[in-house]
């Protein structure tokens, strides 16, 4: 079935990770980034995060995040295809409130899981492969 990040404050290594692993990626505008810490600290990445943004994010915007260190807020990251939507609000509540009228709507597709689970696996194949 699919799956919502709705995230409220920061999402560092491997919090931008699992965000970028859900379906749907949904971001506070007045708060919080995403960053790759590893290069600033000088660490390498697991293969299988490099697999991750392989599959879900553009060269371009992964050499920014990963080889850069770029710490994006919301706005850029919907620009650069790594968030879906920037939710406004004032006390944080509404990015999850909006992640949860999201989940209704992709509830009231009643969609078939296997089906989708098969179609989540051949978006991304080489990820599959790699978490085995």
């Amino acid at each position: 079935m699919p799956t919502i990040a709705a995230i409220n404050g920061h999402a560092a290594a491997a919090g931008f990770a699992f965000a970028l692993s859900h379906d749907y990626v949904l971001m506070r505008k007045d708060k919080g980034v995403l960053y790759m810490s590893e290069v600033d600290i000088g660490m390498t990445f697991p293969e299988y995060f490099n697999v991750l943004y392989r599959e879900k994010v553009g060269w371009k915007e992964r050499r920014e995040i990963m080889m850069r260190g770029r710490k994006l807020k919301g706005e850029k990251g919907v620009k650069m295809g790594v968030v879906d939507e920037v939710v406004v609000g004032i006390n944080g509540d509404e990015v999850l409130v909006k992640g949860l009228k999201l989940g209704e709507e992709l509830l009231k597709k009643k969609l078939n899981g296997d089906v989708y689970c098969e179609i989540r696996k051949g978006l991304y194949p080489e990820l599959c492969r790699e978490l085995g």
